[in-house]
């Protein structure tokens, strides 16, 4: 139990507490959900992979995005972690294609450019193959450094390097937006 509980805690977000509660749920559940769990486990580590192009987790490579031929493959947009696409996805106006850092820079914690998965990025920037970058690090200050950095690194390629808009979020009151997002938004303002 200490070991399933041990493993458990290397989870992100699992505490000691919710590993045990964790635990003590697969201990009571019954032998067949318990095998089901393990085989689902097992079946995600053999059957999943980085795509080779753009780090995407896929199961066949290159990924859907990358092998499709109706994507502009010369549009990559440039987001931290996987589950990131599917939120760009989801506007279903971006017709081009991704690539997966995994991770920002975080100097505090040991995250410096060699940890992150930008050597295939800078392959495809300096083959030709793009025309435009467009990055969708998070808005936070680890993401603002990363793209900041990236925005460095290909400055000298030629290539356009373009950032995300950040600001005021639909549906919300300006009176709760905070400086740095009131301040953002202001920068990222179009004409109308």
């Amino acid at each position: 139990m200490a070991r399933l509980i041990e493993e458990l805690k290397k989870l992100p977000g699992v505490g000691s507490k919710t590993a045990q509660r964790f635990a003590f749920h697969i201990l009571r559940a019954s032998d067949e959900d318990a095998e089901l769990l393990s085989g689902a486990i097992r079946d995600v580590k053999a059957s999943l992979r980085l795509c080779s192009v753009c780090n995407n987790i896929t199961d066949i490579d290159p990924c859907v995005y990358c092998a499709s031929p109706t994507r502009n493959q010369r549009l990559v947009c440039v987001v931290e972690e996987p589950t990131n696409i599917a939120a760009i996805e989801k506007t279903r106006h971006y017709n081009g294609v991704y690539h997966v850092l995994h991770g920002a820079l975080s100097p505090l914690h040991g995250v410096g450019p060699e940890q992150l998965r930008i050597t295939n990025l800078a392959n495809r920037v300096e083959s030709g193959a793009v025309d435009e970058l467009i990055l969708a690090t998070n808005p936070t200050i680890e993401g603002e450094a990363t793209a900041t950095y990236l925005s460095q690194l290909f400055r000298a390629s030629g290539v356009k390097v373009t950032r995300i808009a950040t600001g005021v979020p639909v549906g919300s009151d300006i009176e709760y937006a905070d400086e740095v997002t009131m301040q953002k938004a202001m920068e990222g303002r179009r004409e109308l």
